[in-house]
């Protein structure tokens, strides 16, 4: 399956494309070719990608703006997925910012930037943890609210969540429809496996982030071999893995070159043997 048709009854391409690494280096400032980040977002949806991940703390603003400059006015089938929750300060560090006004005042950036009046999916980013990357277990019922509120007036049509546990998405769904979950998950990162099951049940779509994160020596050695046998890059046999997992997953690889998202996208035609699934199912 090439396509996914989430809650709600939006159907898009399995490979969509995450625009984090359009801004500068740390994902602050503005990019070192922004005519070759506009050539990057281009190049995506003329090769049929209609899912684009954001943010408008990438940059912050600039990623959203590239993406307005590149893409506007959007495509109907085009779904723009932005997430709210954290803010950057003058120095590029990520400050949580989950507070309602912040959250609201988040939501306006996203639509001024993007320059629509009301957006596809907004995710609320929760968790972070020591790594960064995990949830953090606690009530979003305020924070998700706040969220609830902005669709029922029309600034937001669908909502999501990212960097979240099983419980949290169980509370978000008593206040408001949930059409996608964000999460770390990979070949050697699997703590999701019975969420992205529940998920799937659900017609709600799990959205990887991290691809090559986390991995050791040993299982980054192990995915150099196998993508060495294959003959492809270890990015694309990762992507290409996930893919075999779940039919309700879709990846978002991000680049900032236009070689590299051919590469990327790649790896939605390649179909791993056995031999490579059950070596890389070993790896966790």
């Amino acid at each position: 399956m090439t396509t996914f048709t989430m809650a709600g009854g939006i159907t898009v391409e399995r490979m969509g494309y995450g625009a984090m690494q359009l801004a500068g280096p740390g994902v602050f400032g503005p990019p070192r070719d922004r005519a070759e980040a506009i050539a990057v977002l281009r190049t995506a949806v003329e090769s049929g990608v209609n899912h684009i991940d954001t943010a408008d703390f990438y940059g912050p603003h600039i990623t959203n703006q590239i993406i307005r400059e590149a893409l506007a006015p959007y495509g109907e089938n085009l779904l723009i997925v932005t997430k709210v929750g954290a803010v950057r300060d003058s120095a590029g560090a990520w400050l949580h910012a989950r507070e309602p006004e912040q959250l609201r005042a988040q939501v306006h950036d996203n639509l001024r930037n993007l320059g629509v009046e009301a957006l596809d999916v907004v995710n609320l980013r929760v968790g972070g943890g020591a790594d960064g990357h995990s949830p953090v277990p606690g009530s979003i019922a305020d924070k998700f609210g706040a969220l609830a509120d902005m669709r029922r007036e029309g600034l937001i049509r669908h909502l999501g969540l990212s960097v979240v546990d099983a419980a949290q998405v169980t509370e978000a769904q008593a206040i408001a429809p949930v059409v996608t979950v964000q999460n770390w998950y990979n070949v050697a990162h699997r703590g999701d496996e019975k969420l992205i099951a529940s998920l799937a049940d659900q017609n709600i779509s799990y959205v990887p982030f991290w691809p090559l994160g986390g991995f050791t020596p040993l299982q980054s050695g192990t995915l150099d071999a196998v993508a060495a046998r294959l003959g492809e890059s270890p990015k694309t046999v990762a992507l290409a893995w996930l893919l075999h997992q779940a039919p309700n997953i879709l990846l978002i690889p991000g680049t900032s070159s236009v070689k590299h998202l051919r590469e990327n996208l790649a790896a939605g035609a390649l179909k791993l043997d056995r031999e490579a699934l059950e070596t890389l199912d070993a790896v966790a």
